[in-house]
């Protein structure tokens, strides 16, 4: 578990120190130029981060600052196998440190030093470097491993998916266990370099830029390298290898975009394209209200039909399973995964019982693309949202604001959560809550939030207190009486044309 530094342990440690210093009771005090420093022995570092939900994710004891993660991928066996790099620095003395992985491991070097290793719990691999590592070290991790992803299962699961043409990488909270060793808590964000080698005529898409074209090797084989050079959460770095046919463009500002389809969905492919295909659209209306895109490309991928069943909001490059155009095109999950990008990529949450940050604001966000579209204003979107939940649901015993670590994906983490962001906008008006939103990003931008920050910024923006107002949306069981905070909804509200296509992607979202 993480220690808090409080004043009692403050005290705890000075008492103790000072006794060791003063020497046991009826012995004189050391003499000579100067009393001897006493030092507390290397610690391992913590095998967590002392998250609410998920304890045991993430580990203490140093910071990532870069991930080189090369590796080689046969999707005829889904073989992988690979070098991580990790460049870190030490926040503590350590004897020994964790990293969340799951594959087998060959070797671990620290610092070129061999490394002893074992395993504990689900995810734990226990680095034992031969040499005592000081704070503020620098530290060269290199971990050389293999695997079969799809075979390596946590409670007969797995965060790899595999497919008929090769596998994606793609899921969350949790995704790096299963390809590249990591220290995989949003808190701990770093940049990557990503290099896969796949049989010729099988492609690779992942996160940022491609710093050069695909490279021939030998035995038929290609290199792909990706490269993001923002600071990023282990879970929304992914992978998708396979056959995918892959559009490039460039934005007005000259950012370049990358798109890619799957080249099984067959006739859905016309609908994902005239989707994803808007996404430099939507990203450039988005800009307009959340402030500057904080990341160095942008895109998506629709994944094949055999891949996953949801969207996930992959750094740079949104991932979408082919559910989403089953019924035509759907730009509203394309405004949804990439208002991620602000909420939940660039500001991720510190913990993730704050999972509202990322999921109501990104639903709020499709309400306000209806608006743009002139399909249904958010009001009018709220009004039939409210009325077709009933007040004896289950719906409304679900708390957006801390609602368990089973449900962090649960429909009124979405919907609810929206409500609450138009609750908020009604309190106080359009202009204070559209410069609230961009404060926020601003803030916060490649960082971590809370429900508590987003709320003092809001107050301190706004003027207002605002405490009841989240206390009722996203604390209390029951559904609100909106009589009392806006306008109340009709007894049956006209359901607004966006609805059904918000819906649909909701079904899908709350996986």
């Amino acid at each position: 578990m993480r220690r808090m530094f409080t004043a009692a342990t403050a005290a705890l440690t000075l008492t103790t120190a000072g006794t060791l210093l003063a020497g046991a009771p009826g012995q004189a005090a050391p003499t000579g130029w100067g009393r001897p420093v006493v030092t507390a022995a290397p610690q391992p570092g913590a095998a967590g981060l002392g998250d609410t939900y998920f304890p045991d994710y993430g580990n203490g004891g140093y910071d990532v600052g870069h991930y080189d993660v090369r590796l080689r991928y046969d999707p005829a066996t889904d073989q992988l196998s690979g070098t991580a790099t990790i460049l870190a620095t030490a926040t503590q003395d350590l004897s020994a440190f964790n990293l969340d992985f799951l594959l087998d491991v060959e070797s671990v070097r620290v610092n070129g030093w061999a490394a002893n290793t074992s395993t504990t719990g689900v995810h734990e691999l226990v680095v034992t470097p031969a040499r005592t590592i000081t704070r503020g070290q620098q530290l060269t991790i290199v971990v050389r491993y293999a695997g079969i992803p799809s075979e390596t299962l946590v409670g007969g699961y797995t965060g790899w998916t595999r497919t008929d043409d090769g596998a994606l990488a793609v899921n969350e909270p949790e995704a790096a266990w299963w390809w590249f060793p990591s220290n995989d808590h949003p808190l701990d964000k770093a940049t990557f370099d990503i290099s896969v080698s796949v049989p010729t005529g099988v492609e690779v898409i992942s996160n940022g830029v491609q710093p050069r074209p695909p490279a021939a090797e030998a035995g038929n084989r290609t290199r792909w390298i990706w490269r993001t050079t923002s600071p990023t959460a282990p879970y929304l770095a992914f992978m998708a290898i396979g056959q995918y046919d892959i559009v490039t463009d460039t934005t007005p500002s000259g950012q370049p975009v990358v798109n890619a389809y799957s080249t099984s969905l067959g006739a859905l492919g016309p609908a994902a394209r005239a989707s994803i295909e808007r996404t430099a659209e939507i990203v450039d209306w988005q800009s307009g209200i959340f402030g500057p895109y904080p990341f160095e490309a942008q895109g998506g991928v629709a994944g094949p039909l055999d891949g996953i069943g949801f969207a996930l909001e992959t750094q740079t490059r949104p991932v979408y399973g082919p559910g989403f155009w089953r019924r035509g095109a759907n730009t509203y999950v394309v405004a949804h995964e990439n208002a991620h990008q602000w909420f939940g990529d660039s500001v991720s949450v510190a913990e993730w019982r704050n999972i509202w940050l990322n999921e109501g604001f990104a639903s709020y966000a499709e309400w306000l693309w209806s608006e743009e579209q002139g399909e249904g204003t958010a009001q009018e979107v709220f009004d039939f949202a409210y009325a077709s939940y009933p007040a004896d649901s289950e719906f409304w015993q679900v708390l957006p604001g801390d609602p368990g670590a089973a449900r962090i994906f649960d429909d009124a983490v979405y919907d609810r959560g929206a409500m609450t962001l138009h609750q908020l906008r009604l309190a106080v008006g359009d202009d204070a809550f559209f410069e609230i939103l961009p404060a926020w990003t601003a803030e916060h931008r490649h960082g971590n939030g809370t429900i508590e920050q987003f709320q003092a910024l809001a107050e301190r923006i706004s003027g207002l207190d605002l405490d009841d107002l989240f206390t009722t949306w996203l604390f209390t069981a029951g559904r609100p009486d909106v009589a009392s905070t806006a306008r109340k909804a009709t007894a049956a509200p006209t359901e607004p044309k966006s609805w059904a296509k918000i819906r649909e992607s909701h079904e899908l979202l709350s996986h």
